[in-house]
């Protein structure tokens, strides 16, 4: 009878463990048009961590997408929302808003500003290139190496 509550207590232990260090994970984008379209000129970032209606106006904009054109036909324009949106991340801001950039998220500077050195900024070039610092950003694996 005692070793019901120990066994409940280490699994509820290890769950808190494992959801204290949710964004060290994030699942990869498996949609090939996605990976194909997105990565052809940057990384293809897991849809999980923008929400939304953020890959709405996102995709909406490709146009003037961080100041080049990534128009696509609109067929594959819907193919490729409709995977980002339906694998989206929450609202974690609770206003609707649509941000543009992970980097602005609040989590993600969380995250970052304080751990990042100017040295490893500088290799890095942008909060954008994940890859500089996270070797296996692209399996979704964003834990400090």
């Amino acid at each position: 009878m005692i070793k019901t509550p120990i066994l409940a207590a280490a699994a509820m232990a290890f769950a808190g463990a494992a959801f204290a260090d949710e964004m060290e994970y994030m699942p990869p984008v498996t949609h090939a048009a996605t990976l194909e379209e997105c990565s052809a000129c940057h990384m293809a970032y897991p849809a999980g961590f923008l929400p939304p209606q953020s890959w709405k106006v996102m995709m909406a904009t490709l146009d003037n997408h961080f100041g080049e054109n990534a128009g696509l036909d609109e067929e594959m324009r819907v193919e490729i929302e409709k995977y980002l949106v339906a694998n989206a991340g929450r609202d974690r801001s609770g206003d609707g808003a649509a941000p543009q950039r992970i980097s602005d998220l609040p989590w993600f500077r969380h995250e970052h500003e304080e751990e990042v050195s100017k040295r490893q900024f500088e290799k890095a070039k942008s909060w954008a290139n994940c890859t500089a610092c996270h070797k296996k950003a692209e399996k979704g694996v964003f834990e400090d190496d």
